[in-house]
């Protein structure tokens, strides 16, 4: 914790010297409807769940092997579950901003993290709300204001101080948290309140400090209570809310901060859950030093510079974090103090399908299940995240189960799909038209819907880095494309970035770079077939279909206000 303390007061000069109004986007200035009249009819609920930074394969369902999710693993077999579903972004901020709006990250304008989402109308909450009647309510973690915000400049951080005074994104009730009890969010107040005695032992996010028994990093032993803790407390809260929500339509966003790091649940969970000596090393891990650098070798040289601590990654994780470093040791504690998180969200989803039945809501609701993006987790001896385009972070866990009134029978959907898609299904359940500026489509509901690919994308926050990737799946093949580094475009930060980046290195590319994966024979993505020759048609076809595809940038970028 006192590394969190001493990072917000390292920022304080930085983010004073960031302050500037953000560029409204196109669509103009929100406004208020008129509520229409409550239907007799009993219209279908959303009750859509998010958590951060899951990687696909954390759950039974796909094949995970460390955490037990029997609720989740149990409301997939009611559900339609998406084989291939991508995020549009691996970072927090634009993930986010994408399932609220329907938008790309480059339409949005968060196209990385410490970009604050414009509050212009382009908001499914307020879609529903205003067209549908919808009651609307976000808890849990948001993070579409930057978080290291020590002077409360962003209204996402001022909330829980001075009251939701008009709605916020369309939402008209809103309790937030982050990964801690740090900050002036409902969560920390509520625990600094409540529970004073408890916040010294949350670990601090991004400081990079070992704990735990092998000295891994961003884990701590946490003496906090279960039910202080905030995967019980973002249950908790949302409970208390569907408890009124009454005859009307409603669309609940409960997004739990956890298994992001730090990796700091309950210790006595840890104790009595999953031993981590008993761990398996994950199949993407490399055996060695020297089959770690062959590997990353062949791929552009950002990969490799960060696994030796050249590059530092500052938008991927802690930037004192040398991926190298990690012993065998740790690697198995990281990742089963992630599952034992895993294991708490598992049984918080419990709590929250068990009040939609208690409450009579279940038969006309209905649930989604996703991540904002994955993590490393020890895949080509990496952890964390950053501007890396592979499974292990852009594919993630996918499922929709529609309300029992609906009929839709349960399927699992091969075809691509992504967060993009998520806002045009929600007003398709409302019976909404989807609106003209939302770029996704409402998912399939069946095999065979002929989707064929899912794009992503990845700019830099930092002008120093001015790193930009694109990426395309389709038929079982992943191609990112590079564009030339740029120069001065992002955030500068001239007291947080010398420190963050202290002794690194900043790769540059000129765009004939780029990464190419079969994962059909190579689905560890080991092999970069970028400059095969034998290749060279399906990568220009590929990366062809990826420029057609996707939005172009803003006019005016937005600013980047803040490091995250």
């Amino acid at each position: 914790m006192r590394h969190g303390i001493e990072l917000f007061k390292l920022t304080t000069a930085a983010l004073a010297a960031a302050r500037g109004a953000v560029a409204r986007a196109r669509h103009g200035e929100p406004r208020e409807l008129p509520r229409p009249p409550r239907s007799k009819t009993k219209r279908r609920s959303i009750l859509f769940i998010t958590v951060d930074q899951q990687r696909y394969d954390a759950l039974g369902v796909n094949g995970g092997q460390v955490a037990r999710t029997p609720a989740i693993d149990a409301l997939a077999r009611e559900a339609l579950c998406y084989r291939r579903a991508h995020v549009q972004s691996v970072v927090c901020m634009p993930a986010r901003s994408t399932m609220l709006t329907g938008l790309y990250p480059r339409t949005h304008g968060v196209v990385s993290n410490g970009v604050s989402l414009p509050d212009d109308g382009t908001s499914v909450a307020s879609w529903l709300r205003e067209r549908g009647g919808y009651k609307t309510a976000l808890i849990g973690k948001a993070h579409f204001d930057p978080h290291i915000d020590p002077l409360l400049r962003f209204r996402e951080n001022r909330i829980a101080v001075e009251g939701l005074r008009s709605l916020w994104y369309g939402f008209e009730h809103v309790e937030l948290a982050t990964h801690g009890p740090l900050g002036a969010h409902h969560y920390a107040r509520w625990v600094q309140s409540t529970h004073p005695e408890h916040v010294e032992g949350f670990a601090g996010v991004l400081s990079g400090t070992g704990g735990g028994d092998t000295g891994a990093p961003e884990v701590k032993h946490n003496p906090v209570p279960r039910g202080v803790y905030h995967t019980d407390w973002v249950a908790d809260r949302a409970v208390e809310w569907l408890r009124g929500v009454g005859d009307e339509p409603f669309f609940c966003w409960v997004s739990f901060p956890d298994p992001h790091h730090p990796f700091d649940p309950p210790a006595d969970e840890v104790k009595n859950r999953i031993r981590w000596r008993d761990v398996p090393l994950p199949a993407g891990m490399p055996t060695s030093p020297e089959e770690t650098r062959a590997i990353l070798a062949r791929k552009p040289r950002h990969w490799l510079a960060w696994w030796e601590g050249r590059f530092r990654n500052p938008e991927g994780g802690p930037a004192t974090f040398v991926p190298s470093q990690l012993t065998r040791e740790r690697v198995q504690e990281m990742t089963a103090m992630i599952h034992v998180e895993n294991e708490l969200l598992d049984e918080a989803v419990a709590k929250l399908l068990a009040a939609l039945e208690a409450l009579g809501l279940s038969d006309d609701t209905d649930v989604f299940y996703t991540s904002d993006h994955g993590d490393l987790q020890g895949d080509h001896g990496l952890f964390f995240k950053g501007p890396y385009h592979v499974d292990s972070l852009m594919r993630v866990p996918f499922l929709w189960r529609p309300a029992p009134s609906a009929n839709i029978a349960p399927a699992e959907i091969p075809e691509p799909v992504g967060h993009i898609d998520l806002a045009p299904t929600f007003c398709a359940i409302a019976g909404l038209p989807v609106p003209e500026w939302m770029q996704g489509a409402p998912l399939p509901q069946a095999p065979g819907s002929g989707r064929e690919q899912v794009l992503t994308t990845w700019d830099s926050q930092f002008s120093k880095v001015g790193m930009h990737l694109a990426t395309i799946h389709r038929g079982g093949v992943t191609c990112t494309v590079y564009s030339p580094s740029t120069r001065g475009v992002g955030g500068r930060f001239p007291i947080l970035w010398p420190l963050w980046n202290r002794g690194g290195e900043i790769p540059r590319y000129d765009g004939t770079e780029g990464e190419l994966y079969d994962l059909r024979e190579d689905p560890l993505e080991r092999v970069n077939l970028w400059s095969d020759p034998a290749r060279r048609a399906l990568r220009d076809e590929l990366a062809a279909a990826l420029r057609a595809g996707l939005p172009p940038p803003r006019v005016a970028p937005l600013p980047v206000s803040a490091p995250t």
